[in-house]
């Protein structure tokens, strides 16, 4: 579950009249909640009018066509509208300054003519070079989906025999460390088990970072074939003990996990980092719940919410033809906005616009999977050793009702090596907080819990004695 996400779609056009030069490349530094995104600006004129592309640089996405570039009086705009971004700022001198907004957000940003390079923003955690470990990039393929992904395998040293531990990311697209608002909790996590004996294998998600493919189409089922890729490729690797392959998923990475460990006899063990017990559709209910009045929403408006995803999310889990079903959740989605005069639409977008908005999301591949899927079957099928842990202030997948799903799941299915643990504080990155809300994770110094880590950590070595 992520935070922010700049969407980047298509279009183009774009209109301009002023004496000042402003064509070649315009760059900055967009810094939201402790992330850090560069964006580019590419301007070039032809007569009197100016066309742009916008580059993201750490999304892999470049030559976005802008739809507008306007540029009268010093005053600049960039707007891609489809993405729902727009940039206003003055030009002075070889600068300029403005900001970037998207669905109803502003933020500062300042663009110039020179490179800019992220800040080094390093959390107290956070492991630096040289590692007291082997550290090696690698590369392995996913060949029934025909890619290929990049990661980093730690061995404890470059000779020898050990147990070893496959990371699997939550929802969204993310890199080797699974990095998120300054944190790098996938580097933290490494660096503790190589430490302590435990080989670590952590990959880019399929079309993120190094790795190739199409994350946009993917779904859990998708990415369980990724997972599957990772352990082919350590069977090849003369330093892995081929009897001790584990897997530790984060969040949907709880979802992934068991879906390997069903199918395979590779897997000796798995760690479920804040994974889910129950369907996904019941699951964003009660996160949406949870968050909202975190956050100080009434308990009237909670409740109108909560009436209303529920005849959305059931209008999906019944649903087997996604045509069919964009068209009713139009229909629906417009019903619902006529009434409830409380629903806000961002300025820059009609109602239609909005409303086409809200049913591509829901009726993407990945939504529609995971509102779809009900993780007790499979967990039912589990027979290796489990570690569940969740932390006592998770809002996004609250641990009374998940843990307690999953432990009977895996018991029910004959599973008789089931450990759980909620850990007193901790959000669902496993950071100790104060109220659990997403809107902390950027502020929290803290990346993974040491007391937790000390746990999971404990439990691998007795599984791999």
């Amino acid at each position: 579950m992520r935070t922010l996400s700049i969407i980047l779609f298509t279009f183009f056009v774009s209109i301009a009249m002023s004496a000042q030069d402003i064509t070649g490349q315009w760059n900055g530094v967009l810094k939201v909640q402790g992330m850090q995104l560069r964006l580019v600006f590419n301007v070039t004129k032809s007569g009197a009018f100016y066309t742009s592309t916008m580059d993201s640089p750490d999304q892999g996405a470049a030559g976005i066509p802008v739809t507008q570039t306007a540029f009268v009086n010093s005053t600049i705009k960039f707007e891609v509208t489809n993405a729902r971004i727009e940039y206003n700022g003055a030009l002075k001198n070889d600068e300029i300054v403005g900001t970037f907004k998207q669905g109803g957000q502003e933020f500062p940003m300042n663009l110039s003519r020179k490179a800019i390079e992220k800040e080094i923003l390093r959390k107290p955690q956070e492991p630096t070079k040289p590692y007291s470990y082997y550290s090696e990039d690698v590369t392995f393929p996913n060949a029934k989906a025909n890619i290929s992904l990049a990661g980093t395998l730690t061995l404890p040293k470059k000779e020898g025999n050990y147990p070893v531990v496959i990371l699997i990311s939550g929802s969204g697209a993310q890199n080797r460390d699974s990095e998120l608002l300054g944190h790098k909790p996938f580097l933290v996590i490494s660096d503790y088990l190589t430490k302590n004996g435990i080989a670590v294998l952590r990959y880019d998600d399929r079309g993120f970072g190094q790795s190739t493919g199409d994350f946009k189409t993917a779904t859990s089922a998708d990415f369980a074939t990724d997972v599957e890729s990772a352990v082919a490729y350590l069977k090849t690797r003369k330093e892995i003990n081929l009897k001790k392959i584990g897997l530790m998923g984060h969040s949907e990475g709880g979802i992934i996990a068991p879906m390997v460990a069903a199918k395979s006899k590779d897997i000796s063990f798995i760690v479920l980092l804040a994974g889910t017990g129950i369907q996904g559709d019941k699951l964003l209910l009660l996160q949406q719940e949870l968050i909202a009045r975190a956050n100080g929403v009434s308990e009237a408006e909670i409740k109108t919410t909560f009436q209303n995803n529920s005849k959305l999310f059931e209008m999906v889990v019944k649903s087997t033809d996604t045509q069919k079903l964009k068209t009713e959740l139009t229909t629906k989605i417009n019903e619902l906005i006529k009434n409830d005069n409380s629903t806000e639409i961002p300025n820059e977008m009609t109602k239609e616009q909005y409303i086409a908005l809200q049913v591509n999301q829901i009726t993407s591949p990945w939504m529609q999977y995971f509102l779809k899927y009900n993780p007790q079957p499979t967990l039912e099928k589990v027979k290796c050793p489990v570690l569940a842990v969740n932390g006592e202030k998770d809002l996004q997948v609250p641990p009374k009702q998940n843990l307690t799903a999953i432990k009977n799941a895996l018991i029910k299915g004959g599973n008789k090596n089931v450990t759980t643990i909620e850990f007193p504080n901790l959000n669902h990155l496993f950071q100790e907080s104060t109220t659990g809300s997403p809107s902390e994770y950027a502020t929290i110094q803290q990346t993974f819990s040491p007391v937790a880590l000390n746990e999971i950590t404990k439990w691998i070595q007795k599984q791999t004695e």
